[in-house]
């Protein structure tokens, strides 16, 4: 199959608000404050499972992308042929999709366009009509309730005191439901509204505001965002000054950040000529939560050869995610957590033909089934976490997605 692929510059007025312009037709998304994509229709996608779902997508899309003739005014990083993509956490069970929407719209600075495939740009990109927001709204324990879920903890933290892994990353689910099937759009506009340094985004079905980004790769910059170790804020602005000094002296929480750091920095070390990895975090300030933060930075041997899609294989699951050493934690975590992550802290983005692109980590997020949604969270847990301080870093990690589905 040949696609006809067109980019044509966009009046900055037409492009103020994204998700305005976005309907309901398989919606897509990938917004930070002002700038990003949003898209909707399929032009093409494709499924992958198991072990190769990355490098099966991946390949579809260098094929795909070969086959496209392109025209392309604006020749920015997601411009001209643009995939989207969610990709399940763990090898089995679950799967994962790359899909091209029919149209894309992108805002980049001061710079707007309109990409569209086997279509002329429209000639105007009135407003959408607007989501309906979710009625009766009720909530629910996931597959284990708080005190089933300390009891996994704990045993967790037995099995790290004993020296069988250094770190886990235990995560809980809840259950919205709903009386109606939920449009994606209204918790959208809610969380680009409420988190605006995260990046909000939607790809079949699963939705979120992530802080953090898996990869960048940006005309050979390749750039990793890794959060690790968490303090709930109190509303206090004195007090969370203190708090965040208290996380940023936490040996706990600095033990925590060094193990996602140094397997972030292992894992790029392969593909960039060069790296640069801070000694010390800084603390992220969000509404809800602090986090510690460390922005590692490289140059990658080869853009033509290595996608952003395949660092992103490369750096998943980081210690973050997963935990350390990372095939001991992700087996603790199929024995023990109780649940099907599905795409839930998978990798979730876009790529361009170029193999440009964004993948942050399905954090913050949840996935939308008709009338049900089910919220994730999860902690990352070392020798010296409490079961209960970590339930209720849990319920902290719940409360974007779970205020932004509720009405006001």
């Amino acid at each position: 199959m040949t696609f006809t692929v067109r980019t044509a510059r966009l009046d900055l007025a037409e492009a103020t608000r994204l998700l305005d312009l976005v309907p309901a037709d398989r919606p897509v998304t990938w917004l930070r404050r002002a700038d990003g994509l949003v898209g909707w229709g399929v032009a093409a996608e494709v499924r992958t499972s198991g072990a190769t779902r990355f490098a099966d997508a991946d390949k579809w899309w260098r094929e795909t992308t070969a086959r496209a003739v392109v025209h392309d005014d604006v020749v920015e990083p997601g411009t001209g042929p643009v995939a989207f993509g969610t990709f399940a956490f763990a090898d089995e069970p679950g799967d994962s999709v790359l899909v091209v929407p029919r149209i894309v719209v992108g805002r980049r600075g001061d710079v707007a366009w309109v990409t569209t495939v086997d279509a002329d740009a429209p000639s105007e990109l009135p407003a959408a009509d607007a989501p309906a927001a979710p009625t009766g709204v009720s909530f629910a324990d996931g597959a284990l309730n708080g005190e089933q879920w300390m009891s996994a903890v704990a045993d967790a933290v037995a099995r790290i005191s004993r020296g069988d892994l250094e770190k886990v990353v235990l995560a809980r689910d809840l259950v919205a439901t709903a009386d109606q099937p939920v449009d994606v759009r209204w918790p959208l506009r809610r969380l680009t509204e409420q988190y605006p340094m995260c990046w909000t985004f939607h790809v079949d079905g699963m939705f979120g505001a992530t802080p953090e980004m898996l990869v960048r790769r940006e005309r050979g910059l390749v750039t990793s965002r890794v959060l690790a170790g968490t303090i709930r804020r109190t509303g206090d602005d004195e007090r969370d000054l203190a708090l965040a000094a208290t996380l940023a002296r936490s040996s706990k929480d600095l033990e925590e950040h060094e193990y996602a750091v140094r397997s972030v920095a292992d894992a790029l070390e392969p593909h960039c000529s060069s790296m640069n990895v801070p000694e010390a975090p800084f603390v992220l300030h969000l509404p809800n939560v602090m986090h510690l933060a460390t922005d590692v930075a490289g140059v990658v041997h080869d853009a033509a050869t290595v996608s952003s899609l395949q660092l992103a294989e490369a750096l998943h699951p980081s210690a973050a995610v997963g935990g350390t050493p990372t095939p001991i934690a992700t087996a603790l975590i199929a024995e023990i957590e109780g649940m099907d992550r599905h795409r839930y802290a998978g990798p979730v983005g876009w790529m361009d033909a170029t193999g440009d692109g964004e993948w942050g980590i399905a954090l913050r997020s949840a996935r939308i089934t008709g009338s049900t949604v089910q919220l994730f969270a999860g902690c990352g847990i070392v020798a010296d976490s409490d079961p209960e301080a970590e339930l209720a870093e849990a319920q902290a990690k719940f409360v974007p997605v779970r205020d932004a589905l509720t009405a006001g």
